[in-house]
């Protein structure tokens, strides 16, 4: 039997702690362990969420890598690719590539009876993944692209409608400035809203079709291609692949094929995001130091309480080791008590925020409409492990005091 985890536990649990000072001391320390982890598992679980959620919207409407002209300029006007191409569809047999779809672009502006509003048009075909889309479809359907006939139902956002007053089934006129300019006439099918309103306000979607017939393109002729993949982790591999797939390629009229990601896309975005990391090393750090102090603190009240008895069990024998383990596994112990607490804590507000949404964000500045959160069981374990270990290595320097008790000073020590 482990004699140290024995009278550890004897300790722990004695109804005789309710009388000392200690077990105030001991309160306080596990409360501020449990209040520690509790802030930790929050922070963690509402950064990681947040960064996830608006990767994920950002994703929904650019994927996760672009093939285009590679003489196209920064602008939603480009000179065609052809779908003729090796890779297409091809590329999605590559392990870790999960889809690809056409698109093409075409700036827009929408005039309603008051109101002119600038956008952007994407055409998409009938291999178009409209996953993103349905989920934050609010009202009517998405236009059907899958019919031999040209639909001219369009997809616009909440934001656009209310901006120009638009409901569904309304006939919308989008004209483009070209030479010669041109209009269109389409019906709202459907209305959607992700919460990010500076994609919301532009995003209109239709049937590829229309953007070739104003471009004055064949069938065969796009603005590029669309690439998702199974693990953002792998995005930078996966680019590379890309990048091998296409090297060769040569279009008819002598350029070649660029490829992109969506963090070289929104590297701005991407930088900001990433800054969180930051805040949150430095809360992980400042609340293991408060919930480390506080359990030192509290064993050092526990050792000098525990004095009479350190003395009595030197008298019989004990070394300083065994006993200096008596009041780790003690110390661990609490520590557990208070991680307990604090996941307990964590896991119940960050239920309440996940399914009713109670606090708010503003989507013109975050992208999304309140804090979301994500529970991830690893980083859940790796925090709680972590605590546990670093504090509990941390409380052999208090309880190194042991060895300089002299049980024949302390025996009688009251």
């Amino acid at each position: 039997m482990n004699i140290s985890a024995y009278i550890a536990k004897r300790i722990t649990f004695s109804s005789d702690n309710k009388k000392k000072l200690s077990n105030s001391v001991l309160s306080i320390a596990i409360s501020v362990v449990a209040l520690g982890m509790a802030v930790m598992l929050i922070t963690v679980s509402t950064v990681t969420g947040f960064k996830n959620e608006v990767y994920r919207k950002l994703v929904g409407f650019q994927a996760h890598i672009t093939i285009k002209n590679r003489d196209i300029n920064d602008t939603y006007e480009a000179e065609p690719v052809s779908t003729n191409q090796s890779f297409y569809p091809n590329i999605t047999l590559n392990k870790g590539i999960s889809h690809i779809q056409v698109f093409a672009t075409k700036l827009g502006i929408i005039k309603a009876k008051t109101e002119v509003h600038g956008v952007v048009l994407k055409g998409v075909s009938i291999d178009y993944n409209w996953d993103f889309l349905t989920e934050h479809l609010i009202s009517g359907d998405l236009p059907n692209v899958k019919t031999d006939t040209k639909t001219n139902d369009i997809l616009i956002s909440k934001t656009t409608a209310d901006l120009l007053n638009y409901k569904l089934g309304d006939k919308v006129f989008i004209y483009f400035i070209q030479n010669p300019p041109k209009a269109r006439a389409f019906v709202i099918s459907g209305i959607y809203n992700t919460g990010m309103e500076e994609q919301d306000k532009m995003g209109v979607f239709c049937d590829i079709r229309h953007i070739q017939k104003i471009n004055n393109w064949n069938k065969d002729q796009i603005t590029g291609f669309e690439i998702f993949i199974d693990d953002f982790n792998e995005l930078q591999s996966m680019t590379n692949l890309v990048e091998e797939e296409i090297t060769s390629v040569v279009n008819d009229d002598g350029s070649m094929l660029q490829v992109s990601n969506f963090i070289k896309d929104n590297a701005f975005i991407v930088q900001w995001l990433e800054l969180s990391k930051i805040n949150v090393k430095v809360i992980l750090i400042l609340m293991i130091i408060v919930a480390v102090l506080s359990m030192v603190a509290a064993l050092f009240t526990v050792i000098l309480e525990r004095t009479n008895m350190i003395g009595i069990l030197k008298s019989m024998g004990a070394n300083n080791i065994t006993i200096i383990k008596i009041f780790i596994y003690n110390g661990a112990i609490l520590i557990i008590k208070g991680l307990l607490w604090g996941n307990i804590i964590a896991s119940i507000l960050l239920y309440i925020q996940y399914y009713y949404k109670i606090i708010p964000l503003d989507p013109k500045l975050y992208y999304v409409d309140s804090v979301p959160v994500e529970f991830n069981l690893y980083h859940i374990a790796l925090l709680n492990i972590g605590t546990l270990i670093i504090s509990t290595i941390v409380l052999v320097f208090p309880a190194l005091l042991v060895s300089k008790i002299d049980p024949a000073k302390t025996i009688n020590f009251k």
